[in-house]
């Protein structure tokens, strides 16, 4: 199995585009999480089938959320999506979340595309509202039977705020892999001397073009 977080990257946020990596399927009562130490999926506990997911649970490469592991997202789909598939995501906006004290916030997403619906839902208020108040009552309380009253959501915020806390979960990822930002600023280097390149090989052809008028 391939290790996402060396072969994926988080995606092109900035453009409220994301990679997100499936481990729980909607309607899966199995706590199934990405082993990063071992690079493949666990199934870490076995939650009260009253408390399946009611909607795909995943993580986006590259990112540590405040928690230490991977930030997690929320993918919303008119059918389960199967656990160990990757896809590119359109960011809606973000929940807010707090576990056991730690915070844990969960980036809501849709497939880029998806021609069953029309690519209908674009904004978090496009969601059905049925929809989030089982969401926020899932996540208030699917801990409740072993350790009540540790998870909070705290609120619903919009993509604006999604992308700041993608932002910070992959500096996060970046300061602990240094490997990486002297990659990042390599690239740039080199895009950036390819635009002044090209800059400088139209200039000549407008220059020579004007000169044999």
């Amino acid at each position: 199995m391939a290790d996402f977080n060396k072969v994926l990257t988080p995606g092109d946020y900035e453009k409220g585009e994301l990679n997100v990596v499936i481990e729980i399927p909607t309607g899966s009562n199995h706590k199934i999480e990405w082993d990063r130490e071992h690079a493949c999926f666990m199934l870490d506990r076995v939650e009260p089938i009253a408390f399946a997911k009611p909607c795909n649970y995943g993580f986006i490469p590259q990112t540590i959320d405040e928690d230490g592991d991977e930030l997690d997202a929320l993918v919303i789909t008119d059918q389960p999506l199967t656990t160990g598939i990757w896809l590119k995501t359109r960011i809606l906006g973000v929940m807010k979340f707090v576990d056991g004290g730690e915070v844990d916030d969960k980036i809501i997403v849709v497939p880029e595309d998806d021609r069953n619906n029309g690519d209908k839902y674009q904004t978090l208020e496009d969601l059905p509202k049925q929809l989030i108040e089982q969401i926020k009552f899932h996540f208030n309380h699917y801990k409740d039977l072993k350790k009540p009253g540790t998870t909070e959501v705290k609120e619903f915020a919009d993509v604006k705020t999604a992308k700041k806390v993608i932002k910070d979960s992959i500096e996060r990822y970046i300061e602990a892999h240094p490997e990486l930002r002297v990659k990042k600023e390599f690239d740039a280097t080199v895009d950036d001397a390819k635009e002044a390149l090209k800059n400088g090989i139209d200039a000549a052809k407008k220059a020579i073009k004007e000169a044999t008028k």
